[in-house]
C-alpha cells in the first residue's frame, strides 16, 4: 500500500487548509501575547474565537471529525497540568482570602446567575433550571 493510499482519505486539502491555520493563528497569537506581556491562553482564546463562531473561517468539527473531543480532552489536560507546574503554593497562601472567595462566593454566584438566566430565556422551570 503506498502512502497515497493511507492518507488519501485523511488528508484532504481542507483538513490540511484547516490545520495550518490554526498553527500559523495559534503562532501568531502567542507571540503576540509574549510581546504584549498578556497570558498567551487570552489571546488563544480571542484568536480562536473570532476565527471560529466570530467569523466562521474554521469549523473544528469538519476538521477533526472525531477526534475534536480527544484533542480538546488532551489540550485541557496539558493546560492544567502547565498551569501545576508554574503554581507557587507560597503566592497561594498569599492570596488565599481571594481564591476561597473565588470557589464559595463565585460558584454560588455563577449558579444563581445561570438558573436566572435558564429560566427566564429559555423557559424551563425552577426545579429543572437550578
Amino acid at each position: 500500500m503506498t502512502a497515497e493510499g493511507v492518507f488519501s482519505g485523511i488528508m484532504t486539502e481542507h483538513l490540511l487548509f484547516g490545520l495550518a491555520a490554526i498553527l500559523i493563528l495559534g503562532t501568531l497569537a502567542q507571540w503576540l501575547a509574549w510581546r504584549l506581556h498578556l497570558p498567551s491562553i487570552l489571546l488563544l482564546l480571542i484568536v480562536g474565537i473570532v476565527a471560529g463562531p466570530v467569523m466562521g473561517a474554521l469549523h473544528p468539527d469538519d476538521i477533526f471529525g472525531n477526534l475534536l473531543f480527544p484533542l480538546v480532552s488532551l489540550s485541557v489536560a496539558v493546560i492544567l497540568f502547565e498551569g501545576g507546574l508554574n503554581l507557587q503554593l507560597k503566592e497561594l497562601r498569599t492570596t488565599g482570602r481571594s481564591v476561597l472567595q473565588l470557589v464559595t462566593v463565585g460558584v454560588m454566584v455563577t449558579w444563581v446567575l445561570t438558573a436566572l438566566i435558564v429560566h427566564l430565556l429559555v423557559g424551563l422551570s425552577w426545579s429543572v433550571a437550578v
